[in-house]
């Protein structure tokens, strides 16, 4: 395809890829974007900037996107249908370009009523699947929605969430392949936990020949203590973590449970490694990028490529 992203050359190469995410400040404060970033830089291949996750009020990804690539930082535009119409969507993408962004990862979004503005109208004008294709056409054709020729277009490489672990699994795989037919180069999944059920998915996955179609990276999440873990597996919707691990990190004590997340997730990223289909690992280090580093030393993952 040919775009100039990093991350997909990357992957093109055969790397085993390492993305990032970075949530932008509940503000304009610059500075606190820049703290979050500076742990990242040179640790991994792009970085996420979330799109008013969880619905709350936040600085824009793209805005934040522009400052990290400012920094030497290859970006990822999170971008949610959520909020946006089908123009607003499409203007997005072109501005997006315009500042040297070349990734994009497209979202439906969390609903409005899990914010901090619960007044807001949800727009969900497309869903992630169609912003696929609208980015897909306006890379591919040179066309927005309707088919109307553009002047420049925006050579994006195209990224998409699943999880994995929303029943029935079957049709996480059905999802998955409309996601690619959209036009999906690559794919971040839902945390990984429960790695039996990970590598079911995978399985199925490669059988149905999409894992030579897109590349899949596996999401991780370092646990920093057993509230945070008991809080993911019963409060946030499509999350599974296996009850012998929410044991194992409440079996120590509190001033070392920090230590054992960090360790849970090195043995994530070692086991997903060895997984057919899989690319490369996100790991979503939430509010703790400065872990990240030792992360990815311990997971010998801490050399990136240069391509």
């Amino acid at each position: 395809m040919n775009t100039e992203s990093r991350l997909e050359k990357v992957l093109a190469a055969g790397h085993f890829a390492v993305t990032a995410e970075c949530g932008p400040p509940k503000g304009s404060d610059v500075s606190v974007l820049e703290r979050k970033a500076a742990h990242l830089l040179g640790r991994v291949d792009a970085v996420n900037v979330t799109d008013n996750q969880t619905a709350i009020v936040r600085m824009s990804s793209i805005a934040a996107c522009s400052i990290l690539k400012g920094m030497g930082i290859e970006p990822v535009v999170q971008m949610v249908t959520r909020d946006r119409n089908r123009i607003a969507l499409q203007s997005d993408l072109f501005g997006a370009y315009a500042l040297g962004l070349r990734n994009v990862l497209c979202l439906t979004g969390d609903h409005h009523s899990f914010g901090n503005q619960k007044a807001a109208i949800g727009v969900f004008d497309l869903d992630s699947i169609q912003l696929v294709r609208t980015v897909r056409d306006m890379r591919d054709h040179g066309t927005i929605i309707d088919g109307e020729a553009i002047q420049g277009a925006p050579r994006m490489f195209i990224g998409a969430a699943e999880n994995p672990f929303a029943d029935p699994i079957a049709w996480r795989v059905t999802r998955l392949a409309k996601k690619v037919a959209a036009g999906a180069d690559f794919i971040q999944t839902q945390c990984v936990f429960n790695i039996n059920r990970f590598e079911e998915f995978m399985l199925q996955a490669r059988n149905a020949g999409l894992t030579d179609k897109v590349s899949i990276l596996a999401g991780v999440t370092p646990l920093k203590s057993a509230g945070m873990a008991r809080y993911m597996a019963t409060k946030v919707a499509g999350m599974d973590i296996p009850e012998e691990l929410l044991k194992r990190i409440a079996g120590v004590p509190k001033e070392k449970q920090a230590e054992e997340g960090i360790k849970i997730a090195v043995e994530t990223i070692q086991r997903v490694r060895e997984i057919s289909g899989v690319a490369g690992i996100h790991l979503m280090a939430i509010e703790w990028e400065e872990k990240v580093p030792e992360i990815l030393e311990v997971a010998g993952l801490a050399q990136r490529p240069q391509v």
